[in-house]
């Protein structure tokens, strides 16, 4: 099991704690809407790291993305076992072909 593997099934095992003993649970208890907008946040801040050209800054940023990610698809019920079999599904189709096809 892989390290991002292994943070979806804590995230998703915090889904019923207590809010007060647990960032992710208080991630999850505020909603969706409030998800996906601290990922939101984190992506800005990894941007900006990667404009700066901050390796360092820019891994850590990176990180806390993944980590938001996750927290936004579970509070969604969207799984990272979903995510993987979408991008198994697109694996050897031409990123172009695959976005024109999701265009029409």
């Amino acid at each position: 099991m892989s390290a991002l593997e292994r943070l979806a099934a804590t995230i998703a095992a915090r889904r019923g704690a207590d809010p007060d003993s647990s960032w992710t649970a208080k991630l999850l208890a505020k909603g969706p809407e409030k998800c996906a907008e601290k990922f939101g946040e984190e992506a800005v801040e990894a941007i900006i790291e990667a404009v700066k050209n901050d390796r360092a800054k820019l891994t850590a940023e990176a990180a806390d993305v993944l980590y938001h990610l996750l927290v936004m698809l579970a509070a969604r019920d969207v799984t990272l076992a979903d995510v993987l079999a979408e991008l198994e599904r697109r694996e050897g189709t031409s990123g172009l072909a695959e976005k024109a096809a999701r265009n029409g």
